[in-house]
């Protein structure tokens, strides 16, 4: 029992060492922002709601469009896309990371050793003597968080996992704006190339007309060729709208993870731009603006550096650790005795004389600290910019609508009424060749413009930074690749662990360590 009172007494010593620690460096605090808490888009304000909706609904913002295809395509882009699985995979190595720094708080050196030779001597006036000599051997160190550097390394690892599920909630985000973004511009192209065809059949019937007339002497030959010169101008733009019809859709199919090709289900609701108004705003920017993901993952990062300053600090002071050692060997000759060997006791590490190269090293982190600071601070500005650019964008193609609307219709009846005064004689063919040319151009700006009026609302949902929330709900590895996980290497704890719901992304300013 005398024996064992020497280890018993190092490790009451390691444990009111442990509990006497302290934790150097900064506790990190969200940044302040001043102007964010009095800051409002007046155009966001200015807004009037839906009645249907009442309230923005940021996590499915795509349904207010009512369009069954969208929603479709947004659910199948927010799983499949490449850039959504590439961002999981990196949660995947943010918890495998963490687990590294929390192994620091155990024993550091853990190594056992043993080994067995087969040893001899030949004399030359006496016997041979052989032997088997047999050892094995622990030594296990362990370094005391004295000064929290492990502790620090342990709230950086953290934040840095809390950074790349915000990274994910971000391309979910980018997901969901980018495929919404393509299908409107899929339905815009779609109607532009209807309107071009409809177009291209009135100014085809005024062009047989002319050529009727010339043939009979009526009209001059100029009216004929002017006649031809629109007719094939219009028909010029249709071959230019097919292919940028297909290259959008192919870059909605890779938006899908889907090799470039015909998407069979935009067949619905072809030639249809989805329009619809943006709902009342509830909540205050400030706290629209802190939810956005890449606002989340600045802030994170900013909270990883943090903690990186104090592992830079705890560098400076001496490391204080528990050293121990088993040892037993013994040979195969008959008496011979068994040896085991033991030590125990506590060792201290001072880089005293490296002081200027560690000193320096806690400024460059508080130097990275200060540039990510600023980075931050820039995050949320560019933020609020999106934000009132998108809702100044929306609110004013939403006044523009009706004017153009009023402008097409007054373009088609003044076609009418040239083509009517033509045929009488009362005017001649240039008039209705301008009201043939304005009416083509009024509908394309009626066109653009609901299209522009479809994305500018898309662009504020993006600013607000929806749509991110039901993607907590579904694995963040898709099944093939959680599948071949499992059989190359043990990731059946790290893999298999839901995400954060995002209730818990706000309960606290500092990171909080994964259960």
């Amino acid at each position: 029992m005398r024996g064992l009172r020497t280890p018993v007494r190092a490790l009451l010593l390691a444990a009111c060492l442990a509990a006497s620690a302290c934790t150097l460096g900064p506790d990190f605090t969200r940044p302040a922002v001043p102007w964010l808490e009095r800051w409002s888009s007046p155009e966001l304000r200015s807004t009037p709601g839906n009645s249907e909706t009442p309230q923005v609904r940021l996590d499915t913002w795509w349904e207010v469009f009512g369009d069954p295809v969208l929603d479709a395509l947004v659910a199948e882009a927010q799983r499949n896309n490449l850039d959504v699985r590439t961002a999981g995979l990196r949660i995947l190595e943010a918890r495998a990371q963490l687990g590294i720094a929390e192994s620091g708080l155990y024993p550091q050196l853990q190594q056992f050793s043993g080994d067995v030779l087969r040893a001899g001597q030949k004399q030359s006036n006496g016997p041979n003597v052989a032997l088997w000599s047999y050892r094995v051997g622990l030594d296990i160190g362990w370094e005391l968080d004295f000064w929290g550097k492990f502790r620090r390394a342990i709230e950086s690892a953290d934040a840095a996992y809390f950074a790349s599920i915000a990274q994910y909630d971000d391309f979910q985000v980018l997901v969901a704006a980018q495929a919404a973004s393509a299908y409107v511009n899929l339905r815009t192209i779609e109607l532009r190339l209807r309107i071009a065809n409809e177009n291209a059949a009135i100014q085809k019937r005024s062009l047989e007309i002319t050529e009727r007339l010339h043939k009979s002497g009526n009209e001059s030959e100029l009216d004929v060729q002017q006649a031809r010169t629109q007719y094939l101008s219009t028909l010029a733009t249709i071959p230019e709208l097919e292919g940028s019809l297909r290259q959008t859709e192919n870059a909605l199919a890779t938006l899908l993870g889907r090799p470039p090709g015909t998407l069979t289900e935009l067949n619905a609701a072809r030639g249809k731009i989805p329009l619809a108004g943006l709902p009342v705003v509830v909540d205050l920017p400030a706290n629209l603006l802190r939810r956005r993901p890449d606002v989340r993952t600045a802030e994170m990062l900013l909270a990883a550096q943090s903690a990186q300053i104090g592992i830079a600090e705890a560098a400076l002071y001496p490391s204080i650790a528990l050293a121990g050692s088993l040892g037993l060997s013994a040979t195969s000759l008959a008496w011979s005795a068994r040896t085991l060997d033991w030590g125990l006791g506590p060792a201290l590490v001072w880089n005293i004389f490296d002081w200027g190269r560690l000193s320096n090293q806690v400024l460059v982190q508080d130097a990275r600290f200060q540039q990510l600071y600023e980075q931050y601070q820039a995050t949320v500005l560019r933020a609020a910019r999106e934000l009132d650019d998108a809702a100044t964008g929306f609110a004013k193609s939403r006044a523009q609508i009706p004017l153009v609307a009023g402008s097409v219709d007054a373009a088609r009846r003044s076609m009418e009424l040239a083509t009517l005064q033509y045929r009488e004689g009362l005017v001649d063919f240039q008039r209705v060749l301008d009201s043939q040319r304005s009416l083509f151009s009024q509908q394309e700006r009626l066109v653009n413009t609901q299209g522009s009026g479809a994305q500018n609302l898309i662009s504020v949902y993006k600013a607000l930074g929806g749509g991110w929330e039901a993607a907590r709900m579904r694995p963040f590895v898709d099944d093939a690749t959680r599948t071949m996980l499992r059989e190359t290497a043990d990731w059946k704890g790290l893999i298999d662990a839901p995400l954060p719901p995002p209730q818990e992304e706000f309960l606290a300013d500092r990171p909080r360590t994964t259960p």
